[in-house]
Formats: structure tokens, sequence, C-alpha cells
């Protein structure tokens, strides 16, 4: 029995339908086809009911699934066991938040294609924060509250942020000076809240705007148009500040940091590739901070009602109640950052 017969099995009963499968294999929607023939003809059962709609599985083909993923599953440790140490194979599905992972995390993911040849990297770049199963992903890069159900996390670096406001805007309506002004101002909203540190204080506001968007890069740009002040991460802003286009306001009062995580699903044997990109993200996140020193301190908080700050070391297996509609996890992840970055 061919173990990438399995696998396409799976992936076609888990994304219900043979042309989801394809595009999360990577193949034509033929040799998906292929495959699932050649695995009912060597099993004697139709594993799969095939309508206008996609497909559904069989009784026979519900029954065979669990043991085709569990056998996929321990292929893949056996091949990691028996492998050279620095050798990996076979393919990471990973999502990647859009606002930040261009600027932070393609570098990442490249550097991990090239010293890892025979590996096929499939990164989706997206602000929506994705379901790892249904979806078909090994894992994701996450910034800010984890909300996820039964997945594990990993924290792998941090994020900073700064308030920022153009030039223009601040020579006609000036720039507040401490959070209780932020509400005389046109607010540029990203959060629902933002909060600031002064000592051991934190002190929340609730701006107010008429611009609102679910990504960091549009915020910036409307902030440097002078339509409104704006919290942002500097990954978003750097290069506004740079040109002078942003400027950083009410420095007095620091930003919380933004934890990032490699979160991925529950099981007791995490796959290789996952954590060799959590090895790669860390030392990344490590020599970032030391090119740029201590100026970008700020005190780490966790915005979330259940903590999730980890040392790089730790991964964290998180059960977190749900019972939110999908407006509520939106507002919750959008949250600590600016959207789920």
């Amino acid at each position: 029995m061919d173990i990438e017969d399995l696998r396409t099995f799976v992936e076609v009963a888990d994304s219900g339908g043979v042309s989801p499968a394809a595009r999360r294999l990577g193949v034509s929607k033929s040799m998906v086809s292929r495959r699932l023939a050649r695995l009912e003809i060597e099993l004697g059962v139709q594993l799969l009911a095939r309508t206008t709609r996609g497909a559904g599985l069989t009784e026979a083909g519900v029954t065979f699934r669990d043991f085709a993923a569990k056998t996929c599953t321990e292929i893949d440790i056996a091949r990691e066991t028996i492998l050279p140490e620095g050798d990996l194979r076979g393919r990471l599905r990973v999502s990647v938040p859009l606002t930040s992972g261009p600027m932070h995390f393609a570098s990442v993911l490249t550097e991990m294609a090239r010293r890892h040849p025979q590996l096929q990297i499939h990164s989706e770049y997206s602000d929506h924060c994705v379901d790892l199963v249904a979806e078909g992903f090994d894992c994701a890069i996450r910034v800010g509250a984890l909300r996820d159900s039964n997945v594990i996390a990993k924290r792998v670096g941090e994020i900073y942020f700064k308030l920022v406001a153009s030039p223009d805007y601040i020579r006609v309506h000036g720039s507040p000076k401490s959070p209780g002004e932020i509400a005389t101002h046109q607010a540029l909203l990203g959060i629902e809240a933002w909060r600031f540190l002064e000592g051991d204080k934190i002190i929340t506001v609730q701006p107010q705007g008429r611009f609102s968007s679910s990504n960091g890069a549009a915020i910036a740009k409307a902030a440097a148009e002078g339509l409104g002040i704006a919290w942002l991460p500097d990954c978003v802003t750097h290069t506004y500040l740079a040109s002078g286009a942003l400027v950083p306001i009410m420095t007095r009062f620091p930003l919380p940091v933004g934890d990032v995580h490699v979160v991925r699903p529950s099981s007791p044997h995490p796959p290789r590739k996952v954590r060799i990109l959590s090895e790669f993200l860390i030392a990344s996140f490590e020599k970032l901070r030391g090119a740029s020193g201590a100026e970008n301190r700020s005190p780490n908080l966790d915005h979330s009602p259940t903590s999730f700050n980890s040392s790089s070391g730790a991964e964290l297996r998180l059960a977190i109640n749900t019972s939110v509609s999908d407006d509520d996890a939106v507002r919750e992840l959008q949250q600590p950052i600016h959207s789920a970055m």
C-alpha cells in the first residue's frame, strides 16, 4: 500500500473534496483521483461517496480514515528518526500573518528552504486566523493573544509597537501628551483598546475614529496621509519612520510587547520540521534583539484573559473555551495587537 495514496485519502477526507485536497498537496486533481482509485481497488471497498458538491466518507471510509492518518503520522516519525540530523524532507504547510509576515517571517522561511533543499515549504499569508486541522496546516505563526482550542504553542519571540502620526497631522492637530488626551484625536482603529505602561500601571483607553482596518499596512498608509494617530508594530512602520513620513508620539508611555508563537495541532509527537521552524524563528528574533539592543525594550504584557507568556524553550498545550461567536473571536484576536498580524 503506497503511503502517498494514504496521505491523499486523508487530505480528501479532511478537506471535503478532490479539489481542495489537490491544492493542499500541490498536485493535480487527476493525480488525486488516480491515487484514490488505486487505494479503493487495493482495499476492495469504496471509501468516498462522490457528489457534485464534493466527497463524503462512506462508513468504511470513516473507519479507515483514522487508521490511515495514524499510519501516515507514524511513517513520518520513523523517517525523521532515521534521517540524518540536518536533513528535512516532505512538505511544511504554514500559515503566516499577512501584515507582519513578509517583513518578519518571509526571510526565515527562505533560509529554511535554502538549508533544506529536499523540504517543500508552502506558506500562505493571511490575517485570517486559520483552523489548522480543518485547513490542513502543519503550523501557524501567530502574534498576540491565542484563542485556539486544543493547539500547542511555542513562544519564539516578540514584536514591538509604537504610537505614530504624520508630521502634517501633528502640525494641524498637535499630538497627545498622555493617554487621557487620545480621546481628543482621530484614531486609526485596528484594535478596540489601546494600552500603555506608566511604571507598573497599565492605562487602557478606548480610542475613537472614523477610519478602521484589520490590516496594519492599510492603517500605516492612512497615518502617513495624515488621517490620524495609529498604534502599529515596528515592522510595519519602520520604513515610514526612516523616511520621516511618520514620527513616534507620546514616547513617555511605552506600549506593551506582542508575543510571537508557533502553534501546531495537538499531538504527542511534534513534527521535526515544525520544531526546526521554531528554532529558525527563535534565532532570527535573537539576532534582531542583539542588533537593536535595548532601545526598543518595553515590558511584556499579556492582553488575553489567559496567560501564554512562556519561555522560548517551552511548548504550551492550550485547551481554551471557544464558546463564543465568530465575531467575538475576531475581536479577541484583534484586541492585543493590530489584527492577527
